[in-house]
């Protein structure tokens, strides 16, 4: 079931990697780049700083051949129907899901703390989407207002890592921390929740001259 959800991820994530690319009019080598980015950039990252070889999309090729194939299908289908956002936020959401706590699993796996974990995870999860964005020259997703995105995915990985501490099944532990970032996320899309902004009070300038 894992390694099927793992593949549902990334497929999702170049579905949206592709849907992004084809918005800015970018040529079929642009659409490619963007999709594979996307969906492996996020575990390219993790791989990286955890010194975890060989990186993931060198040790399984078929994630390689999972998004190269939702390139054409996603070509077809945005040829013969409209794209709404709402698609490319629910594509995002089931990989963040995904994504996010596999990369729990993959830091755990080798013997990290908890916060370090979850850290990975929450970078596993939306690092793809952030180059993504910036390739597409659009705020990254993981700023813009109105939406929970890296909130959800430590939700969910804080609430896997308590679920492992608990000895619970595992897959109650990865359910229940997938399902938590899903409807997180979901929930913010459709009630535009989100964190309070931070701000910060400029002092006006005054007229410092002698009366």
């Amino acid at each position: 079931m894992l390694n099927l959800l793992d593949l549902l991820g990334i497929g999702l994530f170049g579905v949206s990697g592709c849907i992004s690319a084809a918005r800015k009019n970018f040529d079929l080598v642009g659409v490619c780049v963007v999709a594979l980015v996307t969906a492996v950039g996020g575990g390219t990252l993790r791989d990286l700083l955890l010194d975890r070889h060989p990186i993931l999309w060198i040790r399984n090729p078929v994630y390689l051949y999972v998004i190269f194939s939702a390139i054409p299908l996603t070509w077809i289908y945005t040829r013969y129907r409209s794209t709404p956002n709402q698609l490319l936020l629910v594509a995002d959401a089931i990989g963040l899901s995904v994504y996010s706590i596999l990369g729990v699993q993959a830091a755990q796996s080798m013997g990290h703390a908890g916060l370090v974990a979850i850290i990975m995870g929450v970078m596993t999860g939306t690092a793809g989407g952030v180059i993504r964005d910036v390739i597409c020259n659009d705020v990254p997703i993981l700023f813009q207002g109105g939406y929970l995105y890296a909130t959800a995915s430590f939700a969910g990985c804080l609430v896997y890592i308590i679920s492992v501490h608990l000895e619970l099944p595992k897959q109650v532990s990865v359910a229940s921390g997938m399902l938590l970032i899903l409807m997180l996320r979901t929930i913010s899309i459709v009630y535009r929740w989100n964190l309070p902004a931070f701000q910060i009070i400029i002092p006006t300038k005054t007229n410092n001259k002698g009366i």
